[in-house]
């Protein structure tokens, strides 16, 4: 019997990586599965590289002696500290360490931990675009995957890190993405860090989670503050801060920006007593200045979207006022995509010996499952031609850049007339208006939104597959802010750019030389596999 069983593995193996795409291998690999539900394997745990090569090992009861893994070349090379022999007791309860990248290794407290687990951490990275795993304990079988849904599956590029997480008797398994696993290790510490990585890649989990895990919610005052320069984004980090608190029930989180009567927001402060404080920097410089806003006992100091803040003279100003009434023995933390080599030495002088984290081969920045063109055209062509692709590309929602208020409401005011199911976004509207449009196209209310640059940074619409250039952004930092809202968590996307003057074709070819991207003018018949994601 044993030998008919590793025969039978042995041809299950050599299926599987005949066929590591589509639906095909999910069929066959099920076959594969419930072949062994019959038999009493504590846990199996497999991954599929590009090539279709199997990566993990299978463990039965009685065990035997873990293989080490063979990588090819282009492949992340596994930690020296993790070898053959580098197996933990909890391997005999069922699981198999392969990679250090899980949470777990971050130490991080139980209540995140479970967190991570319950909200399938969206952020996978570069190189572990996608995970599944399967546990089958006792005839149990149990799948679970991450970030993106099973129907989306790419197989192009899957790469296993597996960790264990136990809770009572379950047996969960998690990854963290390259930017967390170098970052969050130090920022748990208290280590100063600045922080440059492609927009979708998880930036915004290294505070949340080095935050909640460093600070004791015992006292009633703020103990850490971030700033950020739009409003849609401080909400945004709010949500993230309290989705990863929801087993911290004493931590408080709260968030303050303009467009609010300031009287709620003191009486916010004097009755709730956040332990976290999330803002725009002129509403929190309001509220620190009129003693309604305690800053004395703030010990982490964090600015998303950092250069943004610090290259305008007017925010850098009320960012520094800010940090002044802040104790000097705090951890300080920025983050961007757009780091360049003249605001690093900026951001550097709040901090103390930081950990600096750059991307110095910026063709490093751009999404690499996002397919961008360009189509010439005169200004007075562009509505013609934005009805006609809304009409003829796939989408789920698409978001559509111009360059002012005015024009934002015209255009919106356009596709709406023309049936097209649009809601625009811009710093002319209430505040309360301005999120709960926020609110529609994230939940997918609205597929269309024409927006000013206020959703350029930041902004996190994960339906979003396309991304269009109605109006050519004046740089090339801003249209990579712009084209990242597509193609994000390592999906595919589309990113079609309007070129209608010289000053567009120049910044166009900034960014072709800058970011070492050759943008293609839009074909006649474009293959929606390319940017669709599935």
């Amino acid at each position: 019997v044993p030998s008919l069983l590793r025969l039978l593995k042995s041809l299950s193996f050599i299926i599987f990586s005949l066929h590591s795409r589509g639906f095909i291998s999910l069929f066959l690999s099920s076959i594969f599965f419930l072949l062994f539900l019959f038999f009493d394997f504590e846990t199996l745990v497999f991954s599929v590289t590009s090539k279709g090569e199997i990566m993990g090992e299978i463990k039965e009861n009685d065990g035997y002696e873990e293989e080490l893994l063979d990588y090819e070349e282009e492949d992340e090379k596994a930690p020296e500290s993790v070898s053959s022999k580098a197996v933990d007791d909890s391997a005999k309860k069922g699981f198999v360490r392969i990679h250090s990248s899980g949470f777990r290794d971050f130490l991080l407290k139980p209540e995140l931990l479970r967190t991570i687990v319950d909200s399938g951490f969206e952020h996978p990275s570069e190189g572990n675009l996608f995970v599944i795993l399967i546990i089958i304990s006792k005839h149990y079988f149990y799948t679970h995957h991450f970030g993106t849904a099973l129907v989306n599956l790419s197989f192009k590029r899957i790469r296993m890190v597996i960790y264990s997480y136990e809770d009572s008797s379950t047996t969960i398994l998690f990854t963290s993405s390259s930017v967390q696993h170098e970052c969050i290790p130090q920022a748990i510490l208290g280590v100063d860090v600045i922080c440059q990585a492609k927009s979708g890649m998880g930036k915004t989990a290294v505070f949340v989670l080095s935050t909640l895990q460093q600070i004791d919610p015992s006292g009633g005052q703020a103990v850490a503050l971030v700033l950020c320069h739009t409003r849609e984004l401080a909400y945004q980090i709010c949500h993230e801060f309290e989705r990863f608190s929801t087993y911290l029930p004493d931590t408080k989180v709260a968030v303050f920006y303009g467009g609010v009567n300031i009287k709620v927001h003191k009486e916010l402060l004097k009755n709730e007593c956040p332990h976290i404080v999330v803002g725009t920097p002129g509403r929190i410089l309001a509220l620190a200045r009129d003693k309604d806003l305690g800053l004395k006992n703030v010990r982490h100091f964090i600015l998303d979207e950092c250069d943004k803040m610090l290259e305008s003279l007017d925010m850098r100003r009320d960012v520094q006022e800010i940090f002044k009434l802040t104790p000097h023995d705090k951890q300080v933390m920025m983050f961007s995509a757009t780091l360049s080599k003249e605001i690093r030495p900026v951001c550097k002088k709040f901090m103390q010996n930081p950990m600096e984290i750059y991307v110095d081969n910026e063709s490093k920045l751009t999404l690499h499952g996002l397919v961008q063109h360009y189509i010439k055209l005169i200004e007075l062509e562009k509505n013609r031609k934005l009805n006609d692709l809304l009409d003829a590309l796939d989408f789920n929602q698409v978001v559509i850049f111009v360059k002012s208020v005015s024009r934002a409401a015209e255009l919106n005011k356009l596709l709406v007339e023309c049936n097209f199911p649009s809601i625009c976004m811009h710093s002319g509207m209430s505040q309360e208006e301005r999120l709960k449009r926020y609110k529609g196209f994230k939940g997918g209310h609205k597929r269309i939104l024409v927006a000013t640059d206020l959703v350029g940074r930041g902004i996190d619409i994960e339906r979003v597959n396309i991304v269009i250039n109605y109006d050519m952004p004046n740089s090339a930092d801003t249209y990579l802010h712009r084209v990242g809202r597509a193609g994000r968590f390592g999906t595919k996307g589309l990113a079609i750019t309007f070129v209608s003057s010289v000053s567009d074709s120049d910044v166009l070819n900034q960014v072709q030389a800058r970011f070492s991207v050759d943008i293609k003018e839009l074909p006649e018949q474009i293959d929606t596999s390319s940017y669709m994601p599935f």
